[in-house]
């Protein structure tokens, strides 16, 4: 399997926190089941996120006209494949870290129900 095979669905699902939209609980049930059948623990999404997810989506949580329909998973594939190359370099993480710190609040929710439903097992 390769790596966009595997990481696809985990990108498409969190790509739903950088929607411009507020998350029903249809939408927390779709984001939990890829994440819960990708086999990943949480750690490793929250890494996904942050390296591969972050980078490539983090512009439309400032856009005033940001996309709220969904984004092209052909791009988001193609763009987080790219920093998912890119992940272990140092520069880049140091660049995605600083931002990370002043945006993470934006997705912070999100993050807390599927944690929760992580350990709830639902």
């Amino acid at each position: 399997m390769n790596i966009i095979d595997d990481r696809l669905p985990v990108w498409v699902a969190l790509s739903e926190f950088y929607l411009d939209t507020e998350l029903q609980e249809k939408d927390y049930d779709f984001i939990y089941r890829q994440l819960k059948d990708s086999g990943k623990s949480i750690k490793e999404l929250k890494t996904i996120d942050l390296y591969e997810v972050f980078p490539a989506l983090q512009a439309n949580l400032n856009s005033v006209v940001g996309e709220w329909a969904g984004f092209d998973e052909q791009w988001l594939a193609k763009v987080c494949a790219e920093n998912y190359r890119k992940r272990n370099n140092p520069i880049f993480r140091l660049i995605v870290t600083l931002r990370n710190k002043r945006y993470y609040w934006m997705r912070r929710d999100h993050w807390k129900v599927i944690e929760e439903r992580f350990a709830s097992g639902s």
